[in-house]
């Protein structure tokens, strides 16, 4: 078997500058608030996102469910849009954890609107949980990288405003969202109460997300993080490596979505292979194999024997995900192995 190529942008590996940081990382206690390179990461991104405080979690997943247990109370509602992260990849968190009713909200490119969500709450009563949170997705991960622009958050904080609600971005790819519409993060999340990003994924960080609001909502999350097992020691040596990746964050995305283009014209030009380049937004790329009589799982485990990790969406759907190890090398051999899949080829 050929080394294996990632199209998931959770697979980067820790670039050399990454590790220089992460062994000279100044490290303390960060349970006790006590390690300063966490501190320093936590200050730099709440500046990013015109926040006032931040707090270093594990994973985007503890993120969100320590946002939700920090905004809601057990038997509330909590509004989703119906395949974002929070309602079908974080196992149930919402309801089993924070003790929430998720209330899904349809949309056709992931991005909710106030119109939409407004026919889904129903008028309060003694027989219904009450609405206290919305969640947006942006950029919305099983839509494609679809973005949600600031116009639209706006009109949702309208409407929290004037039903009581809290508004939470679940930002794990924020950054890229940023590239699209060519604005600072803050101006993606200035109506948002909180918002998570991620730093495993596009920015390549090992491991680590941030979760952001007020200083009194994140004071709280804190408290969350430690009741779901996520208060870590001598964080810094994360952190180093997060703080790295916050460097030239702009010229790498951008690169990520120009090669993500690049990519889906490639696959475009494939027998049976549906894919829109023009729909590409970011740094995902979906693309229907419908048309070559193989199914997404059966495609993708015919690609992982010839080197190539990628993930099926759907029965027909594959997703493919660019990152800073995706080059035009990497693209060649995805390109490649699907020929010889759909061709009947021999693997490489």
């Amino acid at each position: 078997m050929t080394s294996l190529v990632s199209f998931f942008d959770t697979a980067t590996e820790p670039t050399e500058a990454m590790r220089d940081a992460m062994r000279a990382a100044v490290v303390g206690d960060d349970v006790y608030g006590r390690d300063p390179t966490v501190k320093e990461l936590e200050a730099r991104a709440a500046a990013l996102c015109g926040m006032e405080a931040a707090l270093l979690v594990p994973t985007g997943t503890m993120a969100n469910l320590a946002a939700i247990l920090t905004h809601i109370d057990r038997g509330d509602a909590v509004v989703v849009e119906s395949e974002s992260h929070i309602a079908r990849a974080e196992t149930g968190g919402i309801a089993s954890v924070a003790g929430c009713m998720p209330l899904e909200v349809g949309s056709h490119d992931g991005v909710l609107r106030a119109a939409d969500v407004r026919e889904r709450l129903a008028p309060a009563d003694d027989h219904r949980p009450s609405a206290t949170l919305l969640c947006v997705e942006n950029t919305h991960n099983r839509a494609g990288g679809t973005v949600t622009p600031p116009g639209t958050m706006a009109e949702l904080r309208g409407l929290c405003d004037e039903l009581g609600l809290r508004l939470h971005v679940d930002g794990a790819r924020l950054f890229n969202a940023a590239i699209v519409l060519q604005l600072p993060p803050r101006e993606l999340v200035a109506h948002a109460d909180s918002v998570c990003f991620a730093l495993s994924k596009g920015l390549g960080a090992p491991v680590g997300s941030l979760l952001l609001g007020s200083e009194r909502f994140v004071a709280r999350a804190r408290r969350m993080r430690k009741m779901l097992g996520g208060g870590m020691r001598q964080a810094g040596v994360l952190a180093a490596a997060g703080l790295v990746a916050l460097d030239g964050w702009e010229a790498r995305l951008a690169a990520d979505h120009r090669r993500a283009v690049a990519l889906a014209l490639r696959l475009a030009s494939l027998d049976g292979v549906a894919v829109e380049p023009e729909a590409v937004r970011t740094n995902i790329v979906l693309c229907d194999v419908g048309g070559t009589g193989i199914g997404s799982a059966e495609l993708v485990d015919a690609l992982l024997v010839r080197g190539i990790s990628c993930s099926a969406t759907g029965r027909s759907v594959v997703r493919f995900v660019v990152h800073g190890q995706i080059g035009e090398r990497e693209i060649e051999q995805l390109a490649a192995a699907m020929a010889a899949v759909l061709g009947g080829g021999a693997a490489t």
